[in-house]
């Protein structure tokens, strides 16, 4: 018995007439489904797909695999119903950043905590990417769109950033007024990594890291150092316009927006618990914005 995963990945292809329209229906790559398809003909010892000028079709095989998959599909949505109601149980573990662990994760996590009080969640919170392929974490949340093969991604939402001061900052320093102002401030910046170096300069400020009096790539040290008065720094405003110790600046001026993704292995689609935790957390980060 050909792995149902080879099986789902041909019958989502032999629906959809073409290997870009099954891609994009399932969220998967074009070379993960080919893959997928060679693998099974491999194992089934003959072709199921038959590529043609105008597309592909299916073997006199592959119709008669494509309506036994339909009804094995049939028979699990039945059982699914039947298993509604068992309890989800066992572990979760999710990678994501240190600011989205720190400040955005708890209280989604406990919300979905007290609706499955059975599934245990572990979270990795580490900016380094987690291998989904070597299961080193069953969900991620990334910044970024994840392109490993085998991955099911999907994007959540685009959330807005600001700039921000500690009361105590400005109580030292003239508000800057103008987006040009920030110049004479003292920045909070990144250590090796560019991204705010690349924002400054869609912005017209043609800076290197020298620029800033505080650099840390670790976000949560950076926003520490920001509530802490010794500069002006860079938030995601539902993380700054939260936090009573500081102000945001000149928010007329759009700085950009960072989106998050939902990453996972495709045997997340198998996994009740994971599945679970998956859904749930898109429909939470979802309202964030």
């Amino acid at each position: 018995m050909p792995d149902w995963a080879l099986l789902q990945s041909f019958a989502n292809v032999a629906s959809h007439g073409s290997l870009s329209a099954a891609a994009r229906a399932s969220q998967t790559s074009q070379p993960t489904l080919s893959r997928h398809i060679s693998t099974l003909e491999l194992a089934l010892g003959y072709r199921v797909l038959r590529r043609t000028t105008g597309g592909i079709e299916l073997t006199s095989e592959g119709v008669k695999l494509a309506a036994q998959v339909s009804k094995m599909s049939e028979a699990a949505a039945d059982l699914g119903q039947v298993t509604e109601g068992i309890t989800l149980t066992g572990t979760v573990r999710i990678s994501a950043s240190q600011i989205v662990a720190t400040y955005i994760l708890p209280t989604i996590l406990s919300e979905i905590h007290a609706q499955e009080p059975d599934i245990q969640i572990e979270v990795v919170a580490t900016d380094e990417t987690d291998n989904l392929l070597r299961r080193e974490a069953d969900i991620a949340l990334r910044m970024y769109q994840p392109t490993q093969l085998d991955v099911i991604a999907k994007k959540v939402t685009e959330l807005e950033l600001g700039i921000y001061a500690a009361h105590s900052y400005l109580e030292r320093n003239n508000m800057p007024q103008q987006p040009q102002d920030l110049i004479e401030h003292d920045l909070i910046g990144y250590d090796r990594s560019e991204l705010i170096i690349d924002g400054m300069r869609k912005m017209g400020y043609e800076i290197t890291r020298d620029f800033f009096k505080f650099r840390s790539d670790d976000q949560v040290v950076c926003w520490q150092m920001v509530l802490a008065g010794f500069g002006i720094g860079f938030n995601q405003v539902m993380i700054g316009d939260a936090d009573p110790r500081v102000q945001r600046i000149a928010p007329e001026m759009p700085i950009g927006t960072i989106p998050i993704w939902l990453a996972a292995h495709t045997g997340l689609k198998t996994n009740p618990r994971v599945r679970y935790v998956f859904d749930a957390l898109y429909a939470r980060i979802h309202k964030l914005h």
